[in-house]
């Protein structure tokens, strides 16, 4: 299975999103969506698992958890947007979440992505919105049940 990993688009969602997530099964938004017309253009390419990020709205709100916790390919898999966390770490994730294989988070528009024990991934795949200190950038993670993910950053 191959995910596409997104966060902070803030309302706008560039067109190389469509080319590098063209061959996803399944799409991730760590939060700060900006719209639900966001989530919209991207379940045209794939089905979206979205949280919601702290400059998120009412209208993303009521259809968004903070928190998704679910399953893909055997692997457990915990998104949230972090800012309840202040600026959230890898470290702090593992103690919040620690039965989780797979963290994905946003909110610190820095792109990164952590292997430990081969088991457990953490990938924060940037701001792919607004303009940053960092490039756009999102993720791509690949899942095959029982080896651990292969993941990378794509600059947009």
């Amino acid at each position: 299975m191959r995910l596409g990993i997104i966060s902070d688009t803030h309302g706008k969602l560039r067109s190389q999103v469509f080319d590098v997530f063209a061959e996803v099964d399944h799409i991730i938004h760590a939060g700060d969506i900006g719209a639900p017309d966001i989530i919209a253009a991207l379940e045209v390419i794939a089905p979206v698992t979205a949280v919601y990020g702290n400059t998120d709205g009412f209208d993303v709100r009521t259809t968004c958890p903070q928190v998704a916790r679910f399953e893909l390919d055997g692997f457990t898999v915990v998104v949230t947007h972090g800012d309840q966390f202040g600026s959230p770490t890898p470290t702090v994730l593992h103690e919040i979440y620690p039965d989780a294989e797979i963290l994905v988070y946003g909110h610190t528009h820095r792109p990164l992505l952590e292997l430990v024990d081969k088991t457990v991934t953490v990938m924060n795949p940037g701001s792919a919105g607004v303009e940053a200190s960092e490039p756009a950038s999102v993720g791509i993670m690949e899942l095959e049940p029982g080896i651990p993910p292969r993941a990378r950053i794509v600059e947009l």
